[in-house]
């Protein structure tokens, strides 16, 4: 008996419709990659929640302002990487469907820029404080 998987086009209703709608079943493997991408995107997401939020409950001699900014910051950082994080997942599930090139993701450059001006305001909060 053959046990090369048959790929054949995805069939039922299944959400989103956008990306499985189109093309056929991949190998389970890269689907199950590409899910393990998407929830290191959603751990870091969640850290980013967490520090922002852990910021706001800790009184530090940081001055208010920029205590409260970089907090909320990282919140707002957490919830946009989260939804990048299933906009990423999506691209990629519906590409592998196409059989075509994974497409390039700039936006996870944008969040790491992001994350690295909240630093550099956190750093400079810091340094102030001491």
């Amino acid at each position: 008996m053959d046990d090369t998987p048959t790929h054949e086009p995805a069939t039922g209703r299944r959400w989103p419709g956008f990306v499985y709608g189109d093309g056929v079943e991949p190998d389970y493997r890269f689907t199950f990659a590409n899910e393990r991408t998407y929830l290191a995107w959603i751990r870091t997401a969640l850290a980013l929640l967490a520090a922002g939020v852990a910021l706001d409950v800790v009184e530090l001699d940081l001055p208010g302002a920029a205590q409260e900014a970089t907090a909320l910051a990282l919140v707002a950082l957490g919830a946009v990487g989260s939804v990048l994080a299933w906009v990423r997942w999506a691209l990629a599930e519906r590409a592998m469907r196409r059989r075509a090139p994974l497409p390039s993701f700039a936006a996870s450059a944008v969040l790491a820029l992001a994350l690295v001006a909240v630093a550099v305001v956190a750093a400079v909060a810091v340094l102030r404080a001491s």
